[in-house]
C-alpha cells in the first residue's frame, strides 16, 4: 500500500489503533480481533473506486421473459366481442381438460412413443419450435410442392400436443416452451398449430403461477390482442381462437383486468 494511503481512504469500521505484534503479516490469516479488523481496513484500501463487469454476450441472447407492462388488451374489433356467456362455457370446459389430464397424466406419460418421436431437449429453443408448428410454419412455407407425398409427415406440420407428450414435460419444460412459442409469435402470424401447443401448454400450467409464467401469459393475451384487432380479413376461425385464449388467461388465470368486456 502506498505510504499515506490508508488515511486518505475512509474509515468504514470504526477500529481506532491497537498494539500489534510486530510481526504482523495481514497475509496470513488473523489471530485476534483486532488483526481481523485491521486487516479488512487494508483490503478496504485497495479496491479500486470502479470495477467493470466481464459479462459474456453469449449469455445474453436469450431474450428477456418478465414483462412488468401493466397496460390492457386492446377491444375485439366490432361485432366479435366474445359474450360473457361464451367465456364461462370455456373457462368451464378449459377447468374440464385440466382435471382430467391431472387425472391421467401418469397413465399417459407411461404410453411408448412413436419411433418418429424425439422430444427437444428444455433449452433446445430452435427445436421446440420446428418440433410444435413443423418445418413449413416455422419457415412460413405456404404451399404444397406438386410432387410432395400428401401422407402427414409431422416433420414438416408439426407433432400435435399428444397426452403422451405433454404428459412428459415437467413445469420448467412447459414454461420453457411456452416461452419460446410467444417469443415466436411475437413476430408471426398466429397458425392453428400454434393454437393447438398454446392450448394445451396453458393446460399443463400449475397454480399458482410462478412469476415468469403470470408475466409470460400476460403477454400472450396482449399478443393476441394485438393480432386480433389487425385482423383485416376477420376470419372468424382465427379471431375466436385468439378471443379463447384471451378468455383463458383473463378469467381461468385469474387477470381480469385482460378480460374481454362481455358484448
Amino acid at each position: 500500500m502506498e505510504p499515506g494511503m490508508e488515511e486518505l481512504m475512509p474509515r468504514l469500521l470504526p477500529v481506532g489503533d491497537c498494539d500489534l505484534a510486530e510481526d504482523f503479516d495481514p497475509t496470513v490469516p488473523p489471530r485476534t480481533p483486532q488483526e481481523y479488523l485491521k486487516r479488512v481496513q487494508i483490503e478496504a484500501a485497495r479496491c479500486p473506486d470502479v470495477v467493470v463487469a466481464q459479462i459474456d454476450p453469449r449469455k445474453l441472447k436469450k431474450k428477456p421473459t418478465l414483462n412488468i407492462s401493466i397496460s390492457g388488451c386492446q377491444p375485439a374489433p366490432e361485432g366479435y366481442s366474445p359474450t360473457l356467456k361464451w367465456q364461462q362455457q370455456q373457462v368451464a370446459n378449459f377447468s374440464a381438460v385440466r382435471q382430467s389430464l391431472n387425472k391421467h397424466r401418469n397413465h399417459w406419460r407411461s404410453q411408448h412413443l412413436d419411433s418418429n418421436v424425439t422430444m427437444p431437449k428444455s433449452e433446445d429453443e430452435e427445436g421446440w419450435k420446428k418440433f410444435c408448428l413443423g418445418e413449413r410454419v416455422y419457415s412460413e412455407i405456404d404451399a404444397l410442392s406438386d410432387n410432395e407425398n400428401l401422407g402427414i409427415d409431422y416433420i414438416k406440420v408439426g407433432f400435435p400436443p399428444l397426452l403422451s407428450i405433454v404428459s412428459r414435460m415437467n413445469q420448467a419444460t412447459v414454461t420453457s416452451v411456452l416461452e419460446y412459442l410467444i417469443s415466436w409469435f411475437g413476430e408471426k402470424r398466429f397458425t392453428p398449430e400454434l393454437g393447438r401447443w398454446l392450448y394445451a401448454l396453458l393446460a399443463c400450467l400449475e397454480k399458482p403461477l410462478l412469476p415468469e409464467a403470470h408475466s409470460l401469459i400476460r403477454q400472450l393475451a396482449r399478443r393476441c390482442s394485438e393480432v386480433r384487432a389487425l385482423e383485416e380479413s376477420k376470419n372468424e376461425e382465427q379471431i375466436s381462437a385468439l378471443n379463447l385464449i384471451i378468455c383463458l388467461v383473463s378469467r381461468y388465470f385469474d387477470q381480469r383486468d385482460l378480460a374481454d368486456e362481455p358484448s
